[in-house]
């Protein structure tokens, strides 16, 4: 293993600035205590088996429950999944190596497509920058020859696995939610598949600045919904009730999020809620997320005659966001899409 000081991304080099007046921290046992967080939350948890059950009561509490969770969480958690737990240990494993590279190789070789980042260029401020780093891979480049070097070859296998269970399970998850407003979810897997989804394999490196640093700040994610596999660290924060509360971490559970197209399409129904990551003094933390996105030209629209937002592709949802961002430093999101 390399030392962390060629490994990690120059953090302090290239934004030393926004430090200088940031406190060291002081924790006993590495954890963080962040500003504004009231507490540890369970999050709803939701057997997915009953979803294949024979009595129909099961079925039909399985789905209640998943529709009252992404209603008043947006947020939940699944058991039973049908993901791998072997295959979810394996690409651990895999991501761990690809992120054990030199920091100089990381940015140059080109691998995953060229999908590497870290920090956030756009920062200028504490608010703005994110001690984390990534590679964020559409699913139609993880078999692209050239995509992966032949030395990773075991990373791509373990992706291209991961990416197709996780699919499934979107899918699935997306049926449920649509059906439970009275309509077919087909549209879901027509227009997000393999060209528009995307996996992203997350690293938070241990941060001597707390709690002031993000891993990753406040937002909601520009997607129909999430699914998050992530390690025992902990960090995961959402906002409940107007505050902030931490997700305790469960070894046995995907956690599943609503995007904002979700939110949208189901006339705020279903909830797209900010959530962020918050650093650990001692400990890397490593998530991995697989975001359903829709083609770029995808007509959003409404499961409702009368909707509470203009009409909208993703591309153009996806254009304003990048342009609040680059103008204010913070994502917008659907306020800009209100009637």
């Amino acid at each position: 293993m390399l030392d962390s000081s060629v490994t990690n991304p120059p953090f302090l080099h290239h934004y030393g600035a926004f430090f200088h007046n940031t406190p060291k921290a002081s924790s006993s046992n590495g954890s963080s205590s962040p500003r504004g967080v009231i507490g540890e939350c369970d999050l709803p948890i939701i057997d997915l088996s009953m979803l294949r059950s024979a009595i129909e009561g099961e079925r039909k509490a399985c789905i209640e429950a998943i529709a009252k969770a992404s209603s008043e969480w947006g947020f939940f958690q699944v058991l039973n999944h049908g993901v791998s737990q072997q295959l979810l240990m394996e690409m651990r494993g895999e991501q761990v190596k690809v992120f054990e590279l030199p920091f100089e190789k990381k940015v140059s070789c080109g691998i995953l497509n060229d999908s590497y980042r870290w920090g956030n260029p756009l920062a200028t401020s504490l608010e703005q920058f994110l001690w984390s780093e990534a590679f964020h891979v559409p699913l139609n480049k993880i078999s692209e020859e050239g995509c992966v070097p032949l030395e990773f070859n075991s990373l791509r296998e373990a992706m291209e696995k991961l990416a197709e269970e996780m699919s499934k399970l979107a899918w699935t998850l997306a049926g449920v939610l649509a059906g439970n407003l009275g309509h077919a979810g087909q549209s879901f897997t027509e227009n997000c598949d393999g060209s528009t989804c995307f996996l992203r394999l997350n690293r938070y490196p241990p941060c001597p600045f707390l709690p002031e640093i993000f891993g990753l700040m406040p937002h909601t994610d520009s997607d129909f919904l999430t699914i998050l596999y992530q390690d025992q660290v902990g960090g995961l924060q959402l906002m409940k009730d107007s505050k902030w509360v931490a997700v305790k971490p469960n070894p046995d559970a995907l956690i599943v999020n609503i995007g904002d197209l979700f939110q949208a399409w189901s006339n705020d129904v279903y909830k797209s809620v900010k959530h962020k990551v918050v650093t650990n003094e001692s400990v890397e933390r490593y998530s991995i997320a697989y975001f359903m996105c829709p083609s770029y030209d995808s007509l959003i629209g409404s499961c409702r005659e009368t909707s509470l937002y203009k009409q909208f592709t993703f591309g153009e949802f996806r254009r304003q966001v990048q342009e609040d961002v680059k103008k204010t430093g913070q994502k917008i999101g659907l306020p800009r899409f209100l009637l």
